[in-house]
């Protein structure tokens, strides 16, 4: 007889935030944790022991959402402030501000390939960005009221988006239209999301509901009713056999969706839960609310099980078909029976501590980034667009000045070295030579360069400056130093200038069609390997039931 499952348990929590958490990501690798904040601040906290939790400062307003990109090497960011921005996650946070919404954005979203960015407004309509290119592509206009959130499939084939107009719609990015629309509610849903097939969508729903949707068939397959409140956030597991919901009645559930049963209720959060999230392998999931607290837990109750069905079926020689969340068949809300496992946890006693719960932070401020625009707010005049825009920090003698540069990414292998200020708290200009160019333009605009200023809090030190940096010599290789530092900034004023760069209208246009040639016949192939396989599997078919009648003749004769 398998044993039960082991209980979820809060394994750490943060602290740094002074307002209400709005929303919470893992990292690709689960070594960081991104969330945001109603004092419209941005945090990255990394579980290594010790280590410092950094602060980017640079939205105006409260930020409602969070997420990495597919590599890690991007966070998105959007505000009620009507920008989104793209971060780089390291101690210097540059930032791109995109500027096409005229209303407050309420989530961010990447394409599990990384090349596309989904953002939903408050003014009704849907945004795609293209990240490869660097440009805005297109707006989904068909709600009539907010848009509280919009996600990619994980295919990226469809959008599914809910709003306070209390319809849940799917999208073809294709055709870019409204293939589907549930309306099937009390209120409006507060969150959507595709469960890992793409196959299902779950929703919160402000009537304290939580429904299972099969997109294929239209149809409900699961309807739980186990909040007193509004339900504002569901994750599900990556086996998307679990799904997790939070809850302003200032709770977790956790749900076995195969069962159809709620499984765990976990108290840790005082008042709302606003976001709930699990790590891209399952093992942790985090939780954020009202109280300001971030709450770190560890799964558990998925691992045993799995050990548990592989033990088993080791032991058989006919394996059955795993089962699937369509096996379950559309229910109503009913009672639970048997014995609901609840578990109450105080987060400031029962925490396994692997390090400190309030670490350090670093304070990072991102000013005049790249202003990508989309086509509701062009400016009056092209030239005012080109121009670079720097903002002046407190601290500076007469003599800084402020150095300007194109969007810049760090180089994969660049090693940034550590960076110290003198005891005056003067602020930090990085000018970022050893980076790559990133900006991003539109096809209806001028592509606009941009200024980066960022100020750095860390411990006081004696060292040179150089272009705006305090360094420590002694913490930089021979390739660093400040001699070969003023070389290098030398050596950049004898670079081409950007007209000379630039690379003719009729190449990049060529280009690009041969982008969406190869695209056409990449999509091509697939479908004749596809054909390919199933024309093979038929012709297998055959020879077996040839094989049949020849044996079958065999034994009559």
């Amino acid at each position: 007889m398998a044993s039960a499952p082991e209980d979820p348990v809060l394994q750490r929590y943060f602290k740094g935030h002074k307002a209400a958490i709005t929303s919470a990501d893992f990292s690709p690798d689960g070594k960081q944790l991104a969330t945001g904040s109603w004092d419209t601040f941005l945090m990255l906290w990394s579980f290594k022991p010790q280590a410092r939790a950094f602060r980017y400062v640079g939205h105006k307003d409260v930020v409602t959402s969070v997420q990495f990109s597919p590599l890690g090497n991007l966070l998105a960011s959007a505000s009620r402030d009507r920008t989104v921005r793209l971060w780089i996650p390291d101690k210097r946070g540059k930032s791109s501000e995109f500027k096409a919404h005229t209303a407050p954005v309420r989530s961010v979203d990447f394409s599990a390939d990384g090349q596309f960015l989904a953002t939903a407004s408050e003014d009704k309509s849907i945004k795609v960005w293209n990240m490869y290119r660097q440009r805005f592509l297109y707006s989904l206009y068909r709600h009539t009221h907010w848009v509280r959130c919009a996600k990619f499939s994980p295919d990226g084939r469809l959008i599914v988006s809910c709003s306070e107009d209390k319809t849940i719609k799917i999208w073809d990015t294709t055709n870019k239209q409204c293939v589907n629309n549930f309306s099937d509610f009390v209120g409006f849903a507060n969150f959507v999301d595709f469960n890992p097939n793409g196959t299902c969508i779950a929703s919160a729903g402000s009537d304290h509901t939580v429904k299972i949707w099969d997109i294929r068939v239209n149809k409900l397959l699961q309807h739980y009713q186990v909040h007193s409140g509004g339900v504002n956030c569901v994750s599900f597991h990556p086996s998307g056999n679990y799904l997790i919901t939070a809850s302003s009645d200032g709770m977790l559930k956790i749900l076995d969706l195969l069962e159809g049963r709620l499984i765990y209720t976990l108290q840790g959060h005082t008042g709302p839960v606003f976001t709930v999230t699990f790590s891209k392998g399952g093992e942790l999931f985090t939780s954020g609310g009202a109280d300001a607290q971030v709450l770190l837990w560890r799964t558990n109750f998925d691992e045993l099980n799995c050990k548990d069905v592989i033990k088993r079926n080791l032991k058989r020689l006919h394996f059955d078909s795993p089962p699937h969340l369509l096996d379950i068949y559309p229910r109503t809300p009913h009672p639970q029976e048997g014995k609901i496992e609840t578990v109450e946890i105080n987060p400031k006693l029962d925490v396994v501590d692997l390090q400190t719960s309030t670490p350090p932070v670093v304070d990072i401020l991102s000013f005049d980034s790249t202003t990508v625009r989309g086509p509701l707010t062009a400016v009056a005049s092209p030239v005012a667009e080109h121009r670079l825009r720097t903002r002046r920090l407190s601290g500076h003698g007469s003599r800084a000045q402020p150095l300007r540069a194109c969007g810049i990414l760090p180089d994969r292998g660049t090693n940034p070295r550590p960076l110290h200020r003198q005891a005056d708290s003067q602020p930090l200009r990085h000018q970022g030579s050893p980076c790559k160019a990133f900006d991003f333009s539109l096809e209806s605009e001028p592509e606009p360069c941009w200024t980066t200023e960022t100020t750095v809090h860390t411990l006081p030190d004696k060292g040179e400056e150089i272009c705006g940096y305090f360094l420590n010599p002694s913490l930089m290789s021979s390739e660093c130093s400040p001699t070969t530092l003023k070389k290098k900034t030398e050596e950049m004023s004898d670079l081409p200038s950007e007209n000379q760069r630039s690379i003719p209208l009729a190449v990049t246009d060529a280009l690009e069609h041969i982008m969406e040639q190869l695209n056409v016949l990449t999509q091509t192939v697939s479908i004749l390997e596809q054909r390919l396989t199933l024309t093979e599997d038929k012709l297998k078919d055959c020879l077996e039931n040839q094989q049949r009648l020849f044996n079958a003749i065999q034994q009559k004769s």
